[in-house]
């Protein structure tokens, strides 16, 4: 199972990765969780402490790590075939959901400067994280749809998308759905999330249904977890009794069928 999720920001995409990961460990599972989000929130959602987690240096801005596997002796010549298979025992936090995390940071565009190296490596990774490894793989994308375009979930089995009722939401919703398909993904499907009624949800419904997405479920407004996030704890403690958990248990159910 290798699951990116994907959605606007702010529509609660990582609170779902988080949850989703910490479910297949309890379904036996052994898990990786990736951050490739340009603003990592992930640990925090998986228990890791702040302190902890604000000491996670990205794989994308690891420079050591980068030239370890990338330098020649050459300026601007770099390597292109390396091996990336140390670098999950390496680098991976595990989390006290016994989840490994690998922070992964997001792949530059060409106008941010000469990267190169780092994507080459972030490439690389990704490719072995996702098709040459065994066990279950949950990615949190960066927001938005820009990064579907340098094809960071190519490899992956199921893009899920998350959304509210906003239009907004909805609409870039659409657009990761045509961006998905054209990168070959054929597995592709629909969150709502936070929703406070029937109203909403019936919003939602309409979207999927005239988009042609399968929902695979609507998870209602839950204010235990938003004061989890007040409180800087991971809602994942709220397991039982969390109607919003119950709800992405559910969507974790549907996947695996």
């Amino acid at each position: 199972m290798k699951v990116a999720v994907s959605g606007k920001g702010g529509v609660g995409k990582t609170l779902v990765a988080g949850a989703l990961a910490y479910l297949f460990t309890e379904k036996g599972f052994k898990v990786l969780a990736i951050d490739a989000d340009s603003s990592p929130n992930l640990a925090l959602t998986l228990g890791i402490p702040l302190e902890q987690a604000q000491k996670i240096v990205p794989i994308s801005e690891n420079q050591q790590l980068i030239e370890s596997k990338t330098s020649t002796k050459h300026p601007g010549v770099y390597h292109l075939s390396f091996t990336v298979d140390d670098v999950v025992r390496d680098f991976a936090v595990k989390s006290p959901f016994n989840v490994n995390l690998l922070v992964m940071g997001t792949i530059r565009s060409a106008g941010a400067g000469c990267t190169c190296a780092a994507n080459a490596l972030v490439r690389s990774l990704l490719r072995h994280l996702i098709v040459e490894r065994d066990e279950a793989v949950v990615m949190d994308m960066e927001a938005g749809v820009e990064h579907m375009g340098r094809g960071t979930a190519k490899h992956v089995d199921t893009m899920l998308t998350v959304t509210d009722s906003s239009m907004k939401s909805l609409e870039t919703a659409k657009k990761i759905k045509v961006l998905t398909k054209e990168i070959g993904i054929q597995k592709i499907f629909l969150v709502g999330n936070k929703i406070t009624g029937a109203e909403e949800a019936e919003v939602i419904k309409k979207f999927a249904s005239k988009n042609h997405l399968a929902l695979l479920n609507l998870i209602p407004y839950d204010e235990q977890i938003l004061r989890a996030d007040r409180l800087g704890e991971t809602p994942l403690k709220y397991a039982q009794g969390s109607e919003g958990l119950e709800a992405i248990k559910q969507v974790c159910e549907k996947l695996l069928q």
